[in-house]
């Protein structure tokens, strides 16, 4: 221990004799207060550490919540892509057939993939005998007034050409 505080006073000494200077005390004092100061500093505190944890619990439950809101967004624009097909091929089917509509609206089952889509096929009259227009209205149940698709066409009479 002794040799600790000799080197402490040999180094607070001028060089020429035993007794240090006023202004050499107070560097060396200060300096010593500042090298204490920054050697306990070296880590993290217990409530710094608690903090950032607090603000990355915070940032994550934030970005679980987008993740959330993007997977039922992904589900609804699959469904609507589903229902789009399902009117698509209801389209198709009375392109081909070879009877022509009649005038009305009809309800039928149209399903795709996992879901069971209900079709409102409505058949319009318009002032050319030739033609008629038709729209496909596709609901995810038959109770359901949420339409999740919807294709209107124009179909010609190919028997009065």
């Amino acid at each position: 221990m002794a040799t600790l505080r000799d080197a402490s006073r040999a180094r607070r000494t001028p060089r020429g004799g035993n007794s240090p200077t006023r202004t050499q005390l107070m560097c060396d004092d200060r300096t010593d207060t500042f090298r204490a100061a920054r050697a306990s500093r070296r880590g993290f505190t217990l409530i710094e550490v608690l903090i950032a944890l607090a603000i990355v619990a915070v940032a994550l439950g934030a970005v679980m919540r987008a993740i959330g809101a993007l997977a039922a967004d992904t589900d609804t624009t699959r469904m609507r892509l589903l229902a789009l097909w399902s009117a698509d091929n209801a389209l198709g089917e009375l392109r081909i057939a070879s009877s022509w509509p009649d005038a009305g609206t009809q309800t039928f089952a149209c399903p795709q993939g996992r879901y069971r889509f209900v079709c409102r096929q409505s058949v319009a009259t318009l002032p050319s005998p030739l033609v008629r227009r038709v729209t496909v209205s596709v609901y995810p149940s038959a109770s359901s007034g949420t339409v999740l698709a919807e294709v209107v066409t124009v179909i010609q009479n190919e028997a009065r050409r």
